[in-house]
């Protein structure tokens, strides 16, 4: 190419010839070389055209384009586009030559334009000589194949980012949604699945699998090797063990995310093949259930829970539903709507069915007559029956045993949205039988509250308020009022008509099949008549306005179990009817204005083992209550009736009496209960109350001395408008100094202590003596200097409150320690100090409290407090003072 000197010499001329030689047939040689690289691109070109239209077919046929092939293609874009850039300034180069092309007018640029070209022309030529046997391969389906989602999402977007942020992070291998049915956790997993078609964040395979109920590992194990390409004839002729090791050699080498839809119990990974996700292999899985349960077995350590919409994005969905014509087709239907909204309480499932039934409906009787159907009788409401509440049962269905599922449809008796107390929901559940009390009250409460948990894990019942009460969600009621009514073949078999503004007893067709009746929140003053409720076992009746009941009513109610008369506060007297119910286990006459026993009538009783008389401030005497011979609880705090020493003989002569909660007058003596050892023992809570606060002052300041010993079973200890000065117990020194010795007295079962309006009080040192205790309530006593005495404290050498969650102190002007050294505090969640001028250190360090999410919050009301608190370090003045909320 050029021109050649051969003129031999010695080695130095040569090298200047080469040199010489090369210039000038970057120069000399230019346009032809041009026109060289022209023709190679275009032979590339094509070349590359015909190998994409095979690749184009083969991927058609679900084969995948080799990973070199496409290296090469890539070469052959990005080296097409350099050639038409060195082309485009051809025109310009070539008139800058001269003398026959030897020479050019801009030397220097010409000599690397043109050895630019025949580098080119070198690298095209090279690609041009590249071939291949095989351009594609079976494909393995790493794409990630979208799942059809409906176009409306309202609700998610923040949980969709928490997810998708938590799942990229080094150290997350599983993780679970858990949630009721119908609360949106499909469509969560769903948009992740979707987002890594934008996003594959370095993973190998997004691996979508719908699971179910029916849980059958085979047909996961398939569908895994569907969809990253090991199925096919070969694959279905080999053996499971065959499959499982195949599967995992071919993933452990990959990077994965595994997506499974609606799991109900654990799927064994290593039984399929799927390699356990690690920080080193950085795989993950991802999973929806209802359970939380499950969430713990398949090893989520940071399950998310997905929740129910808030109202006002649940209404945005339900307007979304309904459509702008319906909703501008009268101007009440908007707030009708909102009202209809509601009665989803934030559930999709619901919003979606209701939404969609609702957008034809067009004159304001159609929508109210919807809210009386949602209020009164939901299940008859369009969808309910067919789309929502089968959805929901499926739930229902899967858990454990029989007892457990009656005890989740008991829930239902209660009104909507309603917070139940799970010690009120469980003494039901054993006087009902469901849960069996023949080994001993605790043992059988034990049960129960294993129970509800198992409901609260499965979704079907939400904690609240720190986990004393539950909640049942308004569409999961509806379900299990269906279930109870067998689907609603037998809608009398369980009347339930509470908090629906009743003023009478509801009309019932055929009261003989009326199984359990709930009329609670309503209300109605006469309860007349004498209904044949013959099969009747549960009749709840809380606040349900009840003034009066005639004689007769209870007449035909001979195996009525639980009888729940409480809240209702102008209720002052038993019917003589009462006696008739000789099945009754269960009477709660709480909050109301009975006087007197009755034990005349109370004595035919015979089966009654749980009586509730706390709040009953005008019952001036439980005389005659020894009769009630198979009485295993009684609950009377707060009822302060004369404490002499012939009611703590006849409370001593119950033989069964397991459990007793009571409450003090000041005013009158205790002392022969504090010495009656049997009664301590089964005392759960007590509670000390002066009857006549106006006349606190002029009354003699005084002590309570506590036999600790005996009160094994003390859980509330609660003092209120007492002129107290001390607290204590028989040899208080002795116990403080063995404190280090498990079997020295202390109150072990001591959860909740509550102190207001004591304002002779100095200290309360007696509760280094209860280790377990959780929550600390201190308000409104004017001396009180310490929690814990530094004197009296330091004997036993062991830190108090290594239980405590929550600490409130209120109005306590010469408070100054609550303890002298810092506390670790390990579940401490909360702390509220307020009006507590002198308190100026609290005992804590920089490793106090409970950490992570929802770590130790301390609650102040006034900023000059907060200002002046002395941390013990920077390290914990750092921790805390961030954390700090004005309320």
């Amino acid at each position: 190419m050029g021109i050649s000197f051969s003129i031999p010499c010695d080695p130095c001329i040569n090298k200047i010839s080469r040199w010489l030689d090369e210039r000038i047939a970057c120069l000399h040689d230019l346009k032809k070389n041009l026109t060289s690289l022209a023709t190679a691109m275009e032979e590339l070109a094509a070349k590359r055209d015909d190998w994409l239209r095979r690749i184009t077919r083969e991927e058609d046929r679900g084969l995948r384009r080799l990973v070199e092939v496409q290296v090469w293609l890539t070469r052959v874009e990005t080296i097409e586009k350099e050639v038409n850039d060195l082309l485009d300034g051809r025109d310009v180069e070539l008139q800058k030559l001269c003398l026959c092309g030897f020479c050019s007018y801009s030397l220097k640029s010409s000599y690397r334009y043109g050895r630019s070209v025949i580098l080119m022309l070198r690298r095209v030529e090279i690609l041009k000589s590249q071939d291949f046997e095989v351009l594609v391969e079976q494909n393995q389906i790493s794409e990630v194949q979208e799942v059809q989602i409906k176009p409306v999402i309202v609700g998610q977007e923040t949980m969709l980012e928490k997810a998708w942020k938590q799942l990229k992070e080094d150290g997350v291998g599983i993780m679970g949604f858990y949630g009721m049915g119908g609360v949106g956790k499909t469509t969560l997993l769903t948009q992740i699945n979707n987002k890594f078609g934008d996003k594959r964040c370095g993973f190998d395979f997004v691996i979508w699998v719908v699971v179910s109920k029916d849980l059958q590992l085979d047909n996961i194990q398939d569908e895994v090797a569907r969809k990253v390409g090991l199925g096919g004839e070969e694959w279905r002729e080999k053996q499971k063990s065959q499959k499982t090791e195949d599967m995992y050699n071919f993933l452990r080498k990959k990077r994965f995310v595994l997506l499974l839809d609606d799991i109900w119990e654990k799927v064994d990974l290593t039984k399929i093949g799927i390699p356990i996700p690690t920080t080193e292999n950085q795989c993950r899985v991802a999973f929806t259930t209802r359970s939380q349960d499950v969430c713990a077995r398949m090893g989520a350590e940071n399950a998310m829970e997905v929740q129910c919409l808030s109202d006002e994005d649940a209404f945005d969905l339900f307007q979304k539903k309904v459509g702008k014509v319906t909703l501008g087709s009268d101007p009440e239907i908007p707030n009708l709507a909102r009202v209809v909204a509601r009665k989803c309480r934030g559930l999709p499932l619901a919003l979606d069915v209701i939404g969609e039934t609702m957008s034809c409906k067009r004159t304001i009787q159609e929508w109210n007559h919807a809210i009386d159907i949602l209020t009164s009788y939901a299940i008859e409401f369009s969808g309910m029956e067919d789309q929502i509440l089968p959805l929901l049962k499926f739930s229902y269905d899967s858990l454990k045993g029989e007892k457990v599922k009656a005890c989740l449809l008991y829930c239902a008796l209660l009104p909507e949205d309603y917070e139940i107390l799970k010690e009120t929901l469980i003494d039901y559940w054993i006087c009902e039988g469901i849960i069996d009390a023949s080994e001993g009250t605790e043992r059988a409460e034990n049960k129960g509250y294993e129970i509800i948990g198992s409901l609260v894990r499965a979704s079907l019942l939400m904690d609240r308020h720190r986990t004393k009460s539950v909640c049942m969600h308004d569409v999961v009621r509806e379900m299990a009022l269906w279930i109870a009514s067998d689907l609603g073949k037998q809608k009398e078999a369980f009347v339930v008509r509470a908090g629906v503004g009743l003023s009478v007893m509801p009309k019932v067709k055929n009261w003989e099949v009326v199984k359990r009746m709930s009329l609670c929140e309503n209300g109605i003053y006469l309860l007349p008549g004498s209904p044949k409720c013959q099969e009747l076992k549960t009749f709840l009746m809380r606040s349900a306005g009840v003034r009066s009941i005639s004689s007769e009513f209870f007449e035909y109610m001979q195996k009525l179990v639980v009888l729940d008369l409480s809240h209702n506060g102008d209720l002052s007297e038993l019917p003589n009817g009462i006696s008739k119910l000789v099945s009754l286990q269960y009477l709660n006459l709480s909050w109301t204005r009975i006087s007197a026993l009755r034990m005349d009538l109370l004595q035919a009783l015979i089966n009654l083992n749980h009586l509730d008389l706390r709040e009953t401030h005008e019952l001036w005497s439980i005389a005659g209550i020894s009769r009630l011979h198979n009485l295993k609880t009684l609950k009377l705090s707060y009822s302060y009736f004369s404490w002499d020493r012939y009611t703590v003989e006849e409370l001593e002569s119950l033989e069964h009496l397991e459990i007793l909660t009571i409450g003090f007058r000041i005013s009158q003596s205790f002392e022969h209960f504090l010495r009656s050892r049997k009664l301590m023992r089964c005392t759960r809570s007590i509670e000390f109350c002066d009857s006549s606060r106006g006349l606190t002052n002029s009354r003699q300041p005084f002590e309570i001395s506590l036999p600790v010993v005996a009160m094994d079973k003390l859980r509330d200890f609660s003092i209120r408008e007492c002129r107290v000065y001390e607290i204590k117990m028989e040899n208080i020194c002795m116990a403080f100094s063995s404190l280090h010795d498990s079997s020295s007295p202390r109150f072990l079962n001591l959860s909740h202590v509550d102190i207001t309006f004591c304002d002779c009080l100095r200290e309360l040192t007696l509760l280094m003596l209860a280790p377990n205790l959780k929550s600390l309530h201190v308000s409104d006593s004017r001396e009180l200097e310490d929690i814990i005495n530094k004197e009296k404290g330091d004997l036993s050498g062991i830190g108090p409150f290594p239980k405590l969650v929550s600490l409130k102190l209120k109005n306590l002007p010469e408070l100054k320690n609550i303890y002298w050294n810092p506390l670790p505090f390990p579940y401490l969640q909360e702390i509220h100090v307020s009006e507590c001028s002198n308190l100026k250190k609290l005992p804590l360090y920089s490793q106090s409290g409970k950490h992570g999410d929802d770590g130790l919050i301390i609650y102040y009301r006034e900023k000059e407090w907060i200002d002046c608190v002395e941390w013990e370090d920077e390290a914990t003045k750092i921790r805390f003072l961030s954390s700090c909320k004005k309320v």
